[in-house]
């Protein structure tokens, strides 16, 4: 792949925090067991005023102050949700109607929790292609607007939140963030596919009833594009300074952790705090330790997508 560099990047929640007391009150589920199940203590809703655009908007607006070139000059805007307040003026093109960036590509994608990496390789193909040199790549997620009142399976799993990151060609700074490598896997054909997580806003909105699966799946694919990835590369686990997990489910972080044999302190987790915040979550993890890592230090972010799809970005400081 052609070179490329992260510039800046940030990233929004919202400030309503829904803890664990409300589940354990509506679905009879004692606190602990939610924690147990997947890790998760609180989480954040949006607001009514809130929806998937404004949380992007906000997330591009916390990048801006540390994007070393006017935001006019970007010329590759890619979208990633499967949550979208709408779906025919899209995410992407929000954000060029608020930043006002004329002249640019606009696009909006979903291959679910794995969008980031989708939208990373598009971005790869318009630069070597050469269509672009300056892209902003935007994930947001508002799943509280589908959550689902009476889904005692899944509902207290899911959060809101939007991550943004400026990429292009040429290296600005020492502190830009390289990315060496991207993967992306379709995995529609693999146990349940494209049932194993829903989204039918008129058919019981977002939904994860085959949640074993998931996690079995999660759990394989997450560790295996990490490895894969790396030995393209002619690295090992070893070389690896942090992991940037999908945040799914703690339980599945753990696994992939311990299978690679890296500390806790290696491996960024942020579901514990803001719930699965889908195909924003690793990207939003990767804004919160963004500015502590240091030089040659070694970055994969690993997803995977309910559909299925699963893949993961190799970085390097």
């Amino acid at each position: 792949m052609g070179r490329m560099f992260i510039n800046s990047i940030g990233h929004y929640v919202p400030h309503h925090i829904v803890a664990n007391a409300y589940f354990s009150r509506t679905y009879g589920i004692p606190e602990e067991d939610i924690v147990s199940r997947s890790g998760i203590l609180e989480r954040r809703k949006a607001l009514s005023r809130e929806n998937t655009n404004t949380m992007a908007l906000e997330a591009v607006k916390d990048a801006l102050p540390s994007l070393p070139f006017p935001v006019g000059e970007v010329n590759l805007i890619v979208g990633a949700t499967y949550s979208p307040f709408d779906t025919v003026g899209t995410l992407a093109h929000a954000v060029q109607h608020q930043y006002q960036i004329p002249d640019t590509k606009v696009l909006s994608i979903s291959s679910a929790c794995s969008s980031v990496c989708n939208a990373v390789e598009i971005v790869d193909a318009f630069f070597r292609t050469g269509k672009a040199d300056k892209a902003l790549v935007v994930a947001s997620e508002h799943n509280t607007a589908y959550f689902n009142e009476g889904d005692k399976a899944s509902g207290f799993l899911w959060g809101d939140g939007a991550a943004a990151m400026f990429i292009t060609r040429e290296r600005f700074s020492a502190d830009d963030l390289e990315i060496l490598d991207v993967n992306t896997s379709g995995l529609g054909s693999t146990g349940q596919g494209i049932n194993g997580v829903y989204l039918r806003p008129r058919d019981g909105g977002i939904k994860m009833p085959f949640g074993r699966d998931v996690f079995l799946f999660a759990c394989k694919y997450m560790h295996l594009e990490t490895e894969q990835i790396l030995r393209k590369n002619q690295m090992e686990p070893g070389d690896l300074a942090y992991l940037v997990p999908h945040q799914a489910n703690l339980r599945i972080i753990d696994y992939v952790r311990k299978e690679m044999n890296l500390r806790e302190e290696q491996v960024i987790v942020n579901v514990d705090k803001l719930g699965n915040t889908g195909c924003a979550s690793s990207l939003i993890g990767l804004s919160q330790h963004y500015r502590s890592f240091k030089k040659n230090d070694v970055v994969v972010i690993t997803v995977f997508g309910g559909g299925y799809s699963s893949g993961a970005i190799l970085m390097k400081k």
